[in-house]
């Protein structure tokens, strides 16, 4: 039998960051929330056309990656295995999303 991994659990009510980012020639609007020590707990992804196919991915695709990083996996880790062109720029909104967050300064 597999055992289901432990979550990390966030607060109802938290603290979160929005900015606002192009990709592919889409706007996008990204929104996320830290664990208590800094590390990125959750990202949330829409497109300016709601209900559109890049949305729709778009956020899927964050709530993926939510639900990784709170079962425990590195945001680097999921960051560098996402799709890239030829010269490393990232294919996708949560690529640049994430790719936009590691280059801040650490909280």
């Amino acid at each position: 039998m597999i055992m289901p991994a432990h979550r990390h659990h966030l607060p109802n009510r938290r603290l979160a960051e929005t900015f606002d980012f192009t990709s592919e020639g889409m706007a996008f609007k990204a929104t996320v929330a830290r664990f208590p020590d800094g590390r990125l707990a959750e990202i949330f992804l829409s497109n300016h056309k709601a209900g559109s196919a890049a949305d729709t991915a778009s956020r899927d695709s964050a709530i993926v990656a939510s639900i990784a990083l709170q079962h425990g996996a590195d945001v680097d880790v999921i960051r560098k295995a996402l799709c890239r062109d030829s010269r490393g720029n990232p294919n996708g909104p949560l690529g640049v999303a994430l790719d936009f967050l590691a280059q801040q300064p650490s909280s």
